[in-house]
């Protein structure tokens, strides 16, 4: 398929003057939704991932190999332009490596690498810490070298703020700046003080995980302290649990099918499934109306 066009729009978004919140996307379907919604960007991350794929809690216990095949699912369903998060490159620079060429192929426009020590290390402490700036700038390095597609975004993710402050969030955006990546993602701990600090040390776009209110949910003062992409949790896969366990629990307990509640109309569920261009395909390929 051609991703071309899609990593353009994404570039475009980048460089431009406004932020946009990302549909959070899982699937072929998911991602149909939020492109005909109108979102601009989807966003797969690692934890959902790891729930929509084995049905396990965010603890990278997904393999690479498992996180591009969805990708590719996602990417394949329509044209949404979309950024993952890659969590730490599946393993030093060199699997770094392999992770952009493996997602490149999948056909997405963005990804993140992450300087968080993953997955938790051997020992009593469950507390997330960092990896060395030294080894965070060698991934981003090795995540730039890999790609061979230019329009693809690399952006460097860190959870400086929300373990080490403000100081040090700063150290490692500029030291992956130098690097030479497209953004810089901040995950955890973000505060309007932290982007405005951030922001004004670097002169590359931001993309900011977590929702907030005040400034944090203002477009406009995100998008005039260059962040381009604010995330909003991830509460649409957390809905399509709780709808699918409501209905199964409802058919359980005798709920009739006709009685059921929140369920999609064939409409909507003719929209999703593209039903109308298979029709044609029919026409077109296989004769009869």
């Amino acid at each position: 398929m051609n991703w071309t066009e899609r990593r353009e729009r994404f570039r475009a978004l980048l460089a431009g003057k406004s932020c946009v919140h990302p549909g959070s996307v899982y699937d072929a379907i998911s991602a149909r939704i939020a492109e005909d919604l109108g979102f601009e960007v989807g966003m797969f991350s690692g934890s959902v991932g790891s729930m929509a794929v084995l049905g396990a809690p965010d603890l990278v216990v997904l393999t690479l190999s498992e996180f591009a095949a969805q990708a590719y699912r996602i990417c394949r369903a329509g044209n949404l332009a979309l950024l993952v998060d890659a969590d730490h490159g599946y393993g030093n620079a060199l699997n770094v490596r392999r992770t952009v060429e493996e997602l490149e192929t999948a056909g997405i426009c963005a990804m993140s690498i992450e300087d968080t020590v993953l997955p938790r290390p051997y020992g009593p402490s469950g507390k997330p810490t960092l990896s060395s700036i030294e080894e965070g700038v060698g991934k981003m390095k090795a995540a730039l070298s890999a790609r061979q597609d230019k329009r693809l975004v690399i952006a460097g993710r860190t959870s400086a703020l929300a373990i080490a402050g403000v100081d040090e969030a700063i150290k490692r955006a500029r030291a992956y700046e130098a690097a030479g990546v497209d953004a810089v993602f901040l995950a955890g701990g973000v505060t309007a003080e932290a982007i405005e600090a951030v922001s004004e040390a670097i002169r590359i776009p931001i993309i900011t995980g977590g929702a907030g209110g005040g400034p944090l949910g203002d477009l406009d003062w995100l998008g005039a302290h260059r962040v381009r992409v604010a995330l909003q949790t991830h509460a649409p896969f957390s809905a399509a649990v709780q709808a699918v366990y409501n209905t199964l629990k409802a058919l359980r307990e005798g709920t009739k099918p006709s009685d059921l509640t929140g369920i999609a109309s064939s409409e909507l569920m003719q929209k999703v499934t593209r039903a109308g261009e298979y029709r044609q395909w029919t026409r077109d390929f296989l004769g009869g109306e």
